[in-house]
């Protein structure tokens, strides 16, 4: 399993993933799952991806090879005119994908192969853009109503983005949230895991803002961590009792 978050601010867009895979609890490694393009002064792309891994890592060396191949800008993330059409393209490449490992593997094949990507960027001229795309090849687009999106195992973190979650919060204040819902999600499920990766695209930028990967013996996440426990038992603690018995004259 995994869990990446995608997440829409007026700044620009604020990205987050985990890194852990597992077949079985005695089988966990560790794979990126956060890729990015980009061309100076014109394009940022990036893309979360979850599923089966063998299906997510066919779709991104696709993709890398479009990027190089100069005799087929005509699909290449560089060369599309507007993040719907990279969506589009992304999109059948990743139902392409899931069909031929399927067929090839016939009943036994159903199911298994299933990904799905959030895809984030801006191409020079317009609005940053944010994306899930489903193993189907279709995709929803973010909006005001629905401001970013998880794939994965995403029950565990959603509760703290739809509670804290402002569209002009800064991104500071974005990648906090970010790290607390992804710590309740490590405290919940053994399958998603550190190392994460973080990446912050400013409006207008074109480029990573901000790109670190967050370790076990980050400092920031060890205290985020230990702060939002004790800050929840507090709040807890400061909530009106409940008692069995009915107050005197009712």
């Amino acid at each position: 399993m995994t869990y990446c978050v995608g997440l829409m601010v007026d700044k620009g867009l604020v990205l987050m993933s985990d890194t852990r895979t597992n077949s079985g609890v005695d089988n966990i490694s560790v794979f990126r799952k956060m890729f990015h393009w980009q061309v100076p002064g014109e394009r940022m792309i990036a893309v979360m991806t979850a599923g089966n891994l063998a299906t997510t890592q066919a779709v991104i060396s696709q993709l890398e090879e479009r990027t190089k191949a100069p005799d087929e800008r005509a699909n290449s993330l560089l060369d599309a005119p507007t993040m719907f059409q990279v969506a589009t393209e992304i999109g059948k490449l990743l139902r392409n994908t899931i069909d031929d490992r399927q067929s090839a593997n016939g009943q036994q094949g159903a199911g298994r192969f299933t990904a799905s990507i959030i895809l984030a960027g801006q191409i020079a001229g317009m609005e940053p853009r944010l994306f899930l795309i489903y193993p189907e090849g279709n995709f929803i687009e973010a909006s005001t109503d629905t401001p970013f999106f998880q794939i994965g195992e995403t029950k565990y973190g959603r509760p703290i983005l739809i509670r804290g979650y402002d569209r002009g919060m800064s991104f500071e204040d974005a990648v906090k949230l970010l790290t607390v819902s992804f710590d309740s999600t490590l405290k919940a499920n053994l399958s998603v895991g550190l190392p994460l990766d973080l990446m912050v695209i400013e409006r207008d930028g074109f480029a990573p803002t901000h790109e670190r990967r967050i370790t076990h013996d980050d400092e920031y996440f060890q205290s985020i961590s230990s702060s939002w426990g004790d800050a929840l038992k507090s709040a807890f603690h400061s909530l009106p009792d409940y008692s069995f018995y009915s107050k005197s004259g009712e």
